[in-house]
């Protein structure tokens, strides 16, 4: 049986023995693993690994890391006898390389969602429905109702019935006693949230709730809420409150991290539209980054709205999240080339012809219909005879209209390829000429 030796660095040093241990069994051979001083393997080049790896004994081959530079002959020479190669360029990949099937797991998850209907009672039953088919086709498994502070909704009964006679899980956003026993009494099964205020009511109500300090920044009254409801038999998730940047939100990441010392085995909740609908960027990355936070921190369930247009796929963006942060977790392996629908704005990898593959290309078409590319800043135009090139769609085709074969169908269709181009060119996209544009989960077929 052969012996291979698999190279890499500290930080990929688990999810790799995670990923040989399976495939050696498949494959059939022994191997170990020579861990090199340093986080990524891709900063060390060969020579430098030479100086730092003893020759391997007992190797038939020695597979190295795939981003790592430099001349292989450097380390035939050092360690003379031996097979050496770079592996893929993702740990997770090895699978394949050797000719096997992919070992990765992945699409479980233990983060529970739950999507915020604002306003609830100024709508109608009917839009209020909508919304929350859409959130539950989204991955969301608990619709939350949001109250309005100022009045009490007297329908809150019939709403939660609708809801749940459609199979789906209801919880209320209101302070206010008298709605959180109305909608638990037509089945919500969540009250967010009680403290000081409220809680000795939560007893009456025959389901659980969301315990909140009585003071926001800080954790005051909050032990007193959790001791009360512990008393009373109250089932409980504890929410430090999340705080917008610029208000206290690093602080409140601590304050997360005490309540998990303190109660360490107690359910906890976070409400991660403090930051997405407050914040002015893209939502993807921001609930990426706290559904990992949440992850790390046993945080299993999170809270969260679409009302903003940057946040109108948050529940969508949160349930790819939560699988993505489950694998990297459990698997301690990096969240990276695993989940592709999470790259909206730019694409994973570009892929390029090339000058030279396109010059080629176009001296070899001999017929007159239009091949566009857009590679390194450029839109390329070729047909027969033709190769032109540019950054700007108005210019090419002024060029392309002296041929005198352009009609309006193909104007309008040029024109619609020339515009997704320069969107590719613009953000770091692939084109392919009558392809969509990738936009991860978004992608329009």
């Amino acid at each position: 049986m052969s012996h291979v030796l698999f190279v890499t660095g500290k930080l990929a040093e688990p999810a790799l023995r995670r990923v040989v241990g399976e495939l050696a069994q498949v494959e059939k051979f022994d191997y170990s693993v020579a861990i090199m001083p340093i986080s990524v393997a891709a900063l060390a080049p060969t020579n430098w690994i030479a100086t730092h790896i003893p020759p391997p004994v007992n190797v038939d081959r020695v597979i190295l890391p795939g981003m790592c530079r430099g001349d292989l002959d450097v380390l035939a020479k050092a360690w003379p006898g031996v097979a050496i190669e770079r592996g893929p360029n993702d740990l997770q990949d090895l699978p394949e390389y050797f000719g096997a099937k992919p070992t990765k797991s992945y699409g479980d998850f233990d983060i529970e969602i739950l999507a915020e209907i604002n306003h609830a009672p100024r709508l109608d039953t009917d839009a209020l429905l909508e919304i929350a088919r859409n959130y539950r086709r989204d991955g969301a498994d608990i619709i939350d109702l949001g109250c309005d502070p100022d009045v009490v909704w007297t329908e809150i009964g019939d709403t939660v019935r609708r809801l749940r006679d459609e199979g789906m899980r209801v919880s209320i956003d209101t302070f206010n006693a008298v709605e959180a026993a109305a909608g638990a009494r037509a089945g919500a099964e969540l009250i967010l949230s009680v403290n000081r205020s409220n809680r000795d009511a939560a007893a009456d109500w025959g389901c659980a709730v969301v315990a909140l300090p009585d003071v926001v920044d800080t954790l005051d009254g909050l032990d007193a809420t959790v001791e009360q409801l512990t008393k009373q038999g109250v089932p409980f998730r504890i929410d430090p409150i999340l705080s917008p940047i610029g208000f206290g939100f690093a602080a409140s990441l601590v304050r997360y991290a005490e309540t998990r010392r303190r109660y360490p085995d107690a359910e906890m909740l976070m409400g991660i539209g403090n930051i997405t609908e407050l914040t002015d960027v893209d939502s993807a990355g921001v609930n990426l980054t706290l559904c990992a936070y949440c992850q790390e921190l046993g945080i299993r369930s999170v809270l969260t709205t679409e009302v903003i247009n940057w946040c109108r796929t948050s529940v969508r963006e949160i349930d790819l999240s939560r699988r993505l942060v489950k694998y990297a977790c459990s698997q301690r392996a990096l969240p990276k080339r695993v989940e592709p629908n999470l790259v909206l704005l730019r694409d994973p990898k570009i892929r390029e012809l090339g000058a030279e593959s396109l010059a080629e290309l176009a001296r070899n078409i001999s017929d007159r219909n239009y091949r566009i590319f857009a590679e390194r800043g450029l839109i390329h135009v070729l047909a027969r005879d033709l190769h032109v090139t540019g950054d700007n769609p108005f210019d090419l085709f002024r060029t392309l209209i002296q041929r005198g074969d352009i009609d309006p169908e193909h104007a309008f269709y040029l024109g619609y390829e020339m515009a997704k181009a320069v969107t590719a060119l613009t953000l770091g996209k692939n084109y392919a000429q009558d392809q969509p544009l990738r936009w991860g989960f978004a992608t329009r077929p």
